[in-house]
């Protein structure tokens, strides 16, 4: 089964390679905006209702992975308990600031994607109760 997706968006900010990324957005001050290709403006409506939007995206620099990683401590873990960009499926989730929209463009904070990252889907943050 072949599963594709079809970008929605692109990120626009001042990091240009992973290693300028902070690891993850929770620690990021980094500013930036996320461009929405005209088809998909429409879906836009009501999005500044929030303050957090749920990003997903495509690890567009990644080469490849192994089950089995580092992580930030220096542990080897399993792929899937790190937010490693070398994944089988490079797909990124972000919880980023909901500054401003002007579209075409969403006002962002708390970046750790790169400039020219593609977005697939935004999805309004709504964090648990109690």
């Amino acid at each position: 089964m072949e599963i594709c997706y079809t970008p929605i968006g692109v990120m626009h900010c001042e990091l240009k390679k992973p290693a300028d990324a902070p690891r993850f957005y929770s620690i990021s001050d980094v500013r930036g905006t996320i461009e929405i290709f005209p088809p998909y403006l429409e879906g836009l409506d009501c999005i500044s209702e929030y303050e957090r939007i749920v990003v997903l995206f495509h690890f567009h620099l990644s080469q490849g992975y192994t089950l089995t990683q580092k992580g930030a401590s220096g542990r080897v873990k399993g792929v899937f308990s790190l937010c490693s960009p070398m994944r089988p499926n490079p797909i990124g989730l972000s919880i980023l600031k909901l500054e401003r929209v002007e579209l075409p463009f969403l006002h962002v904070g708390a970046i750790d994607l790169l400039d020219g990252t593609p977005i697939l889907d935004i999805k309004p943050y709504k964090p648990l109760e109690g």
